[in-house]
């Protein structure tokens, strides 16, 4: 049988490969795929940032009751509980820029093929005579 633990950190090792993967395509991506990526990566409620948060926040959690037995400095639960916080609050406000960059990768609804209209000016040039 395996060791849990093991393949935890397996699963750890595994994820992080993942995302250098992910980052590569990323960085090669179009602004249609680019604008997928990262909308699944910044969704509030199933996104990858969400998802490392959560883990962040299990991991102060451990922290606290490691540092309450003795087994680690508070400052080692305080920076956990911290780093947390602080995903937490990048995640809240990225995601009031979500839909903007998913829209990025949505072709135009009306695409139109006549030129566009003059628009009246609100400056008025006056010939001298």
């Amino acid at each position: 049988m395996t060791d849990p633990s093991n393949s935890a950190a397996n699963l750890a090792k595994d994820i992080a490969f993942r995302l250098r993967v992910l980052d590569e395509y990323l960085t090669e991506a179009t602004p249609r795929h680019a604008s997928e990526i990262l909308g699944e990566v910044l969704d509030i409620e199933n996104g990858l940032l969400t998802g490392v948060t959560r883990l962040m926040e299990t991991g102060s959690r451990f922290a606290q009751s490691q540092t309450h037995r003795g087994m680690l400095p508070p400052e080692v639960w305080l920076d956990m509980g911290r780093g947390a916080n602080r995903l937490h609050s990048v995640g809240t406000d990225l995601d009031k820029h979500t839909d903007t960059i998913k829209q990025l990768g949505t072709p135009p609804s009306t695409a139109s093929t006549t030129p566009p209209k003059p628009v009246a000016s609100a400056m008025v040039v006056r010939r001298s005579r």
